[in-house]
């Protein structure tokens, strides 16, 4: 399993949008990683379609990205097999040379083509207008007495507003999103510094700022608590 697969995410939060993306090149699904899952996406990547064809049965994705290029299981293939069970919107990444995979695929039920390499101006209207409901409730997010409200960027703990830098409150947004559930150092790096590089210490110098600011103890903490050796998990009394 590649760096990028071990990034897929388990469907245990279905409020959070899913996009699963069956690309031959993983730099481009890991890419979509470190800017999607920024935007509150979670992106689930594999390399051949036989696989993307296991994934989705798994994992549920609202959204699927394959390329016209898809190897084991081509795309109309691929596409033809979705749909004989699924409903989900599925884009098509298309080259110079994919003129006539893009035809076949459309007519087995693809939705709409898009030029890959994948640009994120394009791609982040299509993904966050599948659920526009699901988008609206997590505006804003609770977990006790801490209120984060994601358009406003506002932070109250207990009503009282709370000021927080940037890294911080995208660091808190994360974990709230995750409320209740283990997060590793390595998916807090991607998904909030989208970052690859190892950087756990600073990691933790961030979590103890964060969790002075919302009034949890550093040494003895009960709302971000530490998972030793694997990450944090944020306590919702």
């Amino acid at each position: 399993m590649t760096a990028v697969q071990e990034q897929a995410p388990l469907r245990e939060d279905d409020s959070v949008p899913l996009l699963l993306v069956a690309d031959p090149d993983e730099r481009l699904g890991h890419d979509l990683i470190l800017a999607l899952t920024g935007r509150g996406i979670e992106v689930a990547v594999c390399t051949d379609g036989a696989e993307a064809l296991l994934r989705v049965g798994s994992l549920n994705p609202d959204v699927l990205i394959i390329s016209a290029g898809l190897p084991t299981v081509g795309a109309a293939a691929f596409v033809k097999a979705v749909r004989t069970r699924y409903q989900m919107p599925v884009i098509l990444g298309i080259g110079a040379d994919d003129a006539e995979e893009a035809v076949r695929a459309l007519a087995a039920g693809a939705n709409l083509c898009v030029a890959r390499p994948y640009r994120l101006d394009e791609l982040l209207p299509l993904i966050t207008g599948v659920r526009p409901e699901t988008q609206t409730a997590a505006q804003l997010l609770t977990c006790g007495g801490i209120d984060l409200d994601s358009v406003s960027h506002v932070v109250r703990v207990d009503t009282r507003p709370v000021h927080l830098p940037l890294r911080e409150y995208e660091l808190l947004h994360y974990l709230m999103l995750h409320a209740g559930k283990v997060v590793t150092r390595q998916q807090i790096q991607i998904h909030v510094w989208r970052s690859d590089k190892v950087m756990t210490n600073t990691i933790a110098v961030h979590i103890r700022r964060l969790r002075e600011r919302l009034g949890d103890d550093p040494e003895n903490p009960r709302i971000i608590l530490t998972v030793r050796g694997i990450g944090y998990r944020l306590a919702c009394p």
